[in-house]
């Protein structure tokens, strides 16, 4: 794909997105879009089938965020613990910068009538995780990697959720609610922090400043 392509498809996200602000998710129409930026629907149809196609790529910039805080120097050190919560929260606010319009979007996908649009759905949740899991260097395998799957899934969705409706100052209550929720992960198992190393453990503490009180 050619640079100008890719850099019109991302001009189509960012005005269905910018112009769903002003109304809603439901309410936009890919001929508003294709009016907008004086091009054709022939064109618009060439980057985005559909328009849930749309969505998907606007989640697959979040996951992108995600992967991309990962590469911040001295992540490697950080225990797993401090490595899902920056992962997890630089997902979340990547999407807070539009939070009407993501949540908007997952209703959309959630709508009885939506079942194939459902389907997608749980494939996103999925690959989300596996980037997760990828990004924080969960390298486990069988057993103990459905069931890293498992529970990173949970506690991803629980955040996810809570983070739905919070309507705090940076997100401060999903970032301590995240950091209960891998607490009590790490005090009840060992899933997910069974390899743990000593630096990683020392340093865990003075990271724990990204959570406020």
């Amino acid at each position: 794909m050619t640079h100008s392509h890719t850099s019109l498809a991302d001009r189509i996200v960012d005005t269905a997105v910018e112009l769903a602000e002003q109304s809603s998710w439901e309410k936009l129409y890919l001929h508003q879009v294709a009016a907008t930026l004086d091009i054709t629907l022939d064109e618009l149809r060439q980057h985005f089938a559909v328009k849930d196609e749309l969505v998907e790529a606007w989640y697959d910039r979040a996951d992108r965020t995600m992967l991309q805080a990962a590469a911040h120097p001295g992540f490697d050190s950080l225990s797993y613990r401090t490595r899902l919560h920056t992962l997890i929260m630089a997902w979340l606010d990547f999407l807070a910068t539009h939070k009407t319009v993501s949540r908007d979007m997952l209703l959309y996908k959630l709508e009885p009538a939506h079942i194939h649009l459902q389907i997608q759905g749980l494939l996103r949740i999925s690959r989300t995780v596996q980037w997760l899991r990828e990004a924080a260097g969960m390298d486990s395998t069988h057993l103990q990697r459905i069931a890293e799957e498992t529970g990173l899934t949970g506690i991803y969705l629980k955040t996810f959720a809570y983070w739905l409706f919070d309507s705090s100052d940076q997100q401060a209550k999903t970032r301590t609610f995240l950091d209960r929720r891998l607490a009590q992960a790490e005090s009840l198992s060992n899933i997910f922090f069974n390899h743990k190393t000593a630096e990683a453990a020392a340093q865990e503490s003075a990271q724990h400043s990204i959570t406020p009180g």
